[in-house]
């Protein structure tokens, strides 16, 4: 291609952010790239460079609410395709991620040539897993594709304050933590509420755990 391509790597471990960098020189030699560190990073960058060609998304990022990072951000930007990197292999990790818009999942586990093949079928328009994960794919689930759309929704500002709902927090408390009025927090609330089609703060803690990565499993 003509024009540089560019690359967001967001990810907490700077070593991984080293080799998924190694992975992308492969693929683009000139491209440029952006790294973040934590969720609220990767928003920000992301609005700085809404040209992004692709975009390497860490599930387990500081700031990430399970899979809350994966559906902020293909709601605000649905534009650029997001690879979820992560070192849950699960195939109901998988499956998820894809339901969730992700438009590949490649393992942590995964060696540099394959991370670097992965990206080259991704920015190709392909949906990529590992040849051992191709079963994963399947078809997807309407319901988590339902919950998706409605906490992609969200404004930003309403998906902190979800998060911190999840943290046990109270209005006070929020609107302490994000320097606004206790009426704006509940007028946020009221807004997720309704998103989310529940009618109460537990309810709508409730629904936000379905982003966990790893949900408590009752069929043991």
């Amino acid at each position: 291609m003509a024009f540089a391509q560019k690359f967001i790597v967001a990810d907490d471990h700077p070593l991984f952010r080293a080799a998924l960098t190694q992975s992308l020189r492969q693929v683009a030699a000139n491209a440029e790239i952006v790294e973040a560190d934590t969720m609220e990073a990767t928003i920000e960058v992301v609005t700085r460079h809404p040209d992004a060609d692709l975009i390497l998304l860490d599930l387990r990022m500081p700031g990430a609410h399970g899979f809350s990072g994966l559906i902020q951000l293909r709601g605000q930007m649905p534009d650029i395709p997001v690879a979820v990197i992560s070192g849950s292999e699960e195939p109901q990790v998988v499956r998820r991620s894809l339901d969730y818009g992700a438009s590949g999942f490649i393992p942590k586990s995964a060696s540099l040539d394959t991370i670097a093949g992965g990206i080259s079928a991704i920015l190709d328009g392909e949906i990529w897993l590992p040849p051992e994960m191709a079963d994963y794919l399947g078809d997807g689930d309407e319901e988590e594709a339902r919950f998706a759309a409605a906490i992609a929704s969200l404004t930003p500002q309403q998906f902190r304050v979800l998060n911190m709902l999840t943290e046990g927090l109270l209005n006070k408390q929020i609107a302490y933590d994000l320097n606004v009025s206790e009426a704006t927090i509940k007028a946020h609330v009221t807004a997720i509420l309704r998103k989310l089609g529940v009618h109460s703060r537990t309810q709508a803690v409730i629904a936000a755990q379905k982003l966990e990565v790893e949900p408590s499993r009752v069929e043991e």
